[in-house]
């Protein structure tokens, strides 16, 4: 009954089998290793994108920063909800990558407006010299709070932007989760939608540790590869990462995946709500699910051996009838057991 992260979930067995076999002799390094070479080819035949410039890293918060970095001077200020990931959830990164700030977008359930962007956008690049330059926008999909934009409210965002000669960010650690729900293309849901580069994740959905850095925008790429080595994040050994993207791709791994971890939490919010003590706060459209309930119901399945995030306080100390917001996330390996256990013990 592990509903932590899907951070804490095991790498699938065809990404472990693909290092094992990568492991055998000797590779160029850097990004010259051969499977990286198909995976570039992989990578752009998902995007419908043969031009794209396709980069490897090893983790979320390194992909949207040298990214941002590549997209954003130091002088402008970066376009993100107020709940982005970049902005709760990575020590600043984003701001030390870039040297730019972060300009927040009112986001209630997770999701801004293409109206309340444009408000955003107006309150900057209005004092000349002294005040921040209009950046790039940043999009994260699924959102934190486990919504979807839909591919018009992403058009309507990345609209916006370019109204304002702005480029748009795709903050995709859940790429594939969003897709399989929207059910479209990964370029409807990138370059059609007004996109210029994607951090596709990996490393939540099956990958031990690796996202591809997507650069639809190609008089970007030459930068984000020094900024890449700069910032210490082009791996010696990076015929490592190739191997799990290769096997990540390979066959729709990734789209399966993404599917299962989608259809437990279906299956999980359809069980909450069958229970008075647990209300869900946000639409689940994901993989992610949150559940306000007392904090004795919280102590008490925490206790019994359920494993999930208390958001906004201790669940063992305090007024045990305050609502405490619990965050339950799905990945691929949970099983439709698993999820049931967890409802019999919150019956009781």
């Amino acid at each position: 009954m592990y509903f932590a992260s899907d951070n804490a979930g095991p790498a699938h067995p065809k990404v472990m089998e693909a290092l094992i076999a990568a492991n055998e002799g000797y590779a160029m390094g850097y990004g010259a290793d051969p499977i990286m070479d198909e995976v570039r080819e992989q990578v752009r035949a998902v995007f419908e994108a043969p031009q794209a410039a396709v980069y490897l890293i090893i983790n979320g918060t390194a992909a949207n920063s040298v990214l941002l970095g590549t997209m954003a001077q130091p002088w402008q200020t970066i376009f993100c909800s107020s709940c982005a990931h970049i902005h709760e959830d990575e020590c600043n990164a984003p701001e030390f990558y870039t040297g730019a700030k972060l300009t927040l977008v009112p986001a209630p359930d997770g999701k801004m407006t293409a109206d309340d962007l444009r408000s955003k956008i107006l309150g900057e690049e209005n004092r000349g010299v002294h005040g921040p330059q209009r950046g790039p926008l940043s999009i994260t999909q699924v959102t934190e709070k486990g919504t979807i934009y839909t591919l018009e409210e992403l058009r309507a965002l990345t609209a916006t932007a370019q109204d304002f000669g702005m480029k748009a960010h795709l903050d995709g650690a859940r790429f594939a989760n969003a897709l399989t729900a929207l059910d479209c293309s990964p370029a409807e849901m990138s370059w059609k939608a007004g996109i210029d580069a994607v951090s596709f994740g990996g490393t939540k959905n099956g990958a031990l540790g690796v996202e591809a850095c997507v650069i639809f925008d190609p008089e970007l790429a030459w930068e984000f590869e020094l900024r890449r080595k700069r910032g210490g994040h082009l791996l010696s050994k990076h015929r490592y990462l190739s191997a799990q993207m290769q096997a990540y791709l390979a066959d729709g791994l990734w789209l399966d995946l993404a599917r299962a971890a989608n259809a437990r939490c279906v299956q999980l919010a359809e069980g909450l709500r069958k229970y008075s003590t647990a209300q869900i706060l946000f639409e689940p459209q994901a993989n992610m699910i949150f559940s306000e309930m007392p904090r004795r119901e919280h102590k008490r399945m925490l206790d019994a051996g359920a494993v999930y995030y208390v958001m906004n306080g201790e669940p063992d100390t305090g007024d045990p009838d305050e609502q405490l917001i619990g965050r339950l996330v799905c990945d691929w390996s949970i099983t439709s057991d698993h999820v049931s256990q967890f409802l019999d013990l919150l019956r009781g």
